[in-house]
């Protein structure tokens, strides 16, 4: 059977970023993507110019019918905007049996709020401690721990302050550290997987270009296949780093703002 994956994420009309970007992904990764649909927003190229929240209710409805009766091999989450949303999905994740991907998202490509700052003590204490892996940027990691990423080394305080809140992994993304911070100068990305004991540096060609709509969301997902295609958490997180990369290389312009990744660049090489 193909494998199923879900992920728990709002909707940008634009395309590039949230269900609509996860489900691209898990489409290029050979899986079959189910949503379960947390927030409405009106976004583009430009911003996200509206965001309304569903029911607790209506996202529990959907989670429960697709898994009570599909099933998943693994769950990804994305925005979840309130504190009732992160308890809500929280608690179903935790009586799942399937690994979780949590991307604690904050805010978006446009630095527009996606979560209310009411809601951080819930993710700290309800939703990371479900993650299988959590996924936080540097700009999450200062939201949820307060530790401020200028250089690898801080990295790997980011990332235990992470694990201090229970995920079995943390994948620190260190897409947003200045380029000259690092060992490996400015023409890499550098990100940090660890459990507490391994570490794992997964590092990748810098591409300049602007258009990097949905990058969380894509590499998020791209873990969350791996996982569901039976990949340890180290081999699914290298696997989807390289996706990721190319989905940014490939990357281009819609709209008169930040264009997404290419979800599709391997059917295009």
């Amino acid at each position: 059977m193909i494998p199923r994956v879900l992920t728990v994420a709002g909707s940008d009309s634009g395309g590039g970023a949230g269900v609509q970007a996860d489900l691209k992904t898990m489409l290029a990764h050979g899986v079959h993507g189910m949503s379960v649909l947390t927030a409405v927003t009106a976004q583009n190229s430009l911003g996200v110019q509206g965001a309304w929240e569903l029911p607790v209710e209506a996202v529990r409805a959907q989670y429960r019918s697709v898994v009570d009766d599909i099933g998943v091999q693994a769950v990804k989450t994305g925005m979840l905007a309130s504190a009732e949303l992160v308890e809500a999905v929280a608690e179903l994740i935790s009586g799942t049996d399937a690994p979780a991907v949590v991307d604690p998202v904050g805010v978006s490509k446009h630095g527009d709020p996606l979560l209310a700052a009411s809601a951080l003590d819930s993710v700290r204490t309800k939703l990371l401690p479900a993650a299988t892996v959590a996924t936080p940027n540097l700009d999450e990691v200062l939201q949820l721990t307060g530790v401020r990423v200028e250089s690898e080394d801080d990295m790997r305080r980011a990332a235990a302050a992470v694990l201090e809140f229970g995920p079995r992994w943390a994948l620190i993304k260190g897409g947003h550290l200045p380029g000259d911070a690092g060992r490996a100068g400015a023409s890499q990305a550098v990100d940090l997987l660890t459990d507490g004991s391994a570490e794992h540096w997964l590092r990748a060609p810098r591409h300049d270009n602007r258009h990097t709509h949905g990058t969380g969301c894509t590499l998020a997902s791209a873990v969350a296949c791996g996982l569901a295609r039976g990949l340890s958490v180290p081999e699914a997180v290298t696997a989807a780093k390289e996706y990721v990369t190319g989905a940014i290389a490939a990357g281009f312009a819609l709209g008169a703002g930040i264009g997404p990744v290419d979800h599709g660049w391997r059917f295009r090489s």
